[in-house]
């Protein structure tokens, strides 16, 4: 297994390598950016493949349902193509998400590209049994990442795609929110909000134009600080908490659920009666994180309005909820635990790509320290 691990490694190292010679990313680079819905993964597959096992796993491990949303939904939404035509393929090339799925035991377009594309080495690799998956960044268009995967038969690009899909789809991710944090903060940031809350606090986030901070509270050893986005028909809530004198070792999962539901029941109440609090009834998502470098949890789930009935115990639904994203970590260089927290409400919508807004906002997280620090990691948006 090891030797079998070692050897696909660097064969796919030797893919890479290979490829980077003809078509790597230029400076200077001022090619069109890369096109179509941010949510979407083109999935360059033979029709003939996608109804049957092949298809089934690049949906269940590259655009897998997502279980902490309401309703369900997609973790990327998958456009299946064939490329049958010179058109299909000028449109292939301008997307922003694409994946070539085929075996090289077939004789299909897609196949005859792959073969095309990579070195007799790694061909023959593949063949010889050792899976390929080569990624490749702004491949024809800037902000792009394609992804090539074969095998040398169905079975063996079945078990690839299972290994490799969460990692694909992971990529995925990561590049979309590049993607929207440069979409949502292009224009019209509020630079004096995010100056305020780092002179207050010593830290800060890229505040959208259109959020306004409801609370902004300092007590003992604790700070609270909830902005919001209230819309017509939407709401986005973001809620940033830090405690002073914590150790890494107190983050515990038990820990961020306690914390949270103290803080939205003091903080996020209903216009007439009741407050926020995470929706047990479904489970929760909580997985140790690294965030920017620091060590954490993120945990992603449900909240619903409750209230405290005049009598009995217990609470009591109240009706309406939606989606959350809260990455609770440790700064080592302000000894403080944080707990961002970002959740939708949304109800004639989809959550997916509300809540990546979310996620893209506390990704602009940083500190006074980082701030004055030479590493570009943390460096403001521009």
């Amino acid at each position: 297994m090891i030797q079998y691990t070692l050897r696909r490694i660097g064969v796919l190292l030797l893919a890479a390598t290979v490829l980077a010679g003809c078509e790597g990313f230029l400076d200077g680079d001022y090619r069109p950016r890369a096109t179509g819905q941010e949510g979407e993964i083109m999935v360059v597959m033979d029709s003939t493949h996608w109804d049957t096992g092949l298809g089934d796993a690049v949906r269940q491990n590259i655009g897998p349902y997502v279980e902490t949303l309401p309703t369900p939904e997609r973790s990327f939404d998958l456009r299946q193509v064939n490329l049958a035509s010179d058109r299909i393929f000028d449109m292939v090339r301008r997307h922003k998400n694409v994946v070539f799925v085929a075996p090289l035991s077939d004789e299909t377009p897609v196949a005859n590209f792959l073969r095309s594309r990579l070195s007799d080495d790694v061909l023959q690799a593949a063949l010889d049994g050792t899976p390929v998956v080569v990624p490749r960044e702004d491949l024809w268009r800037r902000s792009q990442r394609v992804y090539y995967v074969t095998a040398g038969n169905t079975e063996q690009l079945i078990e690839a795609i299972v290994e490799r899909g969460p990692d694909i789809r992971s990529t995925f991710h990561e590049i979309t929110l590049d993607r929207m944090e440069r979409e949502m903060f292009e224009k019209e940031r509020q630079f004096d909000l995010e100056d305020t809350l780092m002179q207050r606090h010593n830290f800060a986030v890229n505040v959208q134009h259109d959020y306004q901070i409801a609370v902004d509270t300092t007590v003992d050893q604790r700070s609270f600080i909830w902005m919001r986005r209230v819309l017509t028909d939407t709401r986005r809530e973001l809620m940033i908490h830090y405690e002073e004198g914590m150790s890494p070792e107190e983050i515990t999962p038990e820990w961020i659920y306690a914390t949270r539901d103290s803080l939205t029941e003091e903080y996020l109440r209903g216009n007439v009666a009741g407050f926020v609090r995470t929706d047990y009834r479904r489970p929760l998502n909580t997985e140790e994180t690294d965030f920017l470098g620091r060590y954490g949890y993120t945990t992603r789930g449900l909240w619903h309005f409750v209230r405290r009935p005049d009598e009995g115990e217990g609470l009591r639904e109240m009706g309406g909820g939606g989606p959350f994203v809260n990455y609770t970590f440790y700064d080592q260089e302000s000894g403080r635990v944080y707990m961002i927290d970002g959740s939708v409400f949304a109800p004639e919508y989809g959550k997916r790509d509300f809540l990546r807004q979310m996620e893209v906002i506390a990704r602009t997280f940083r500190t006074q320290a980082d701030e004055e620090s030479d590493d570009p990691t943390f460096a403001s948006t521009d």
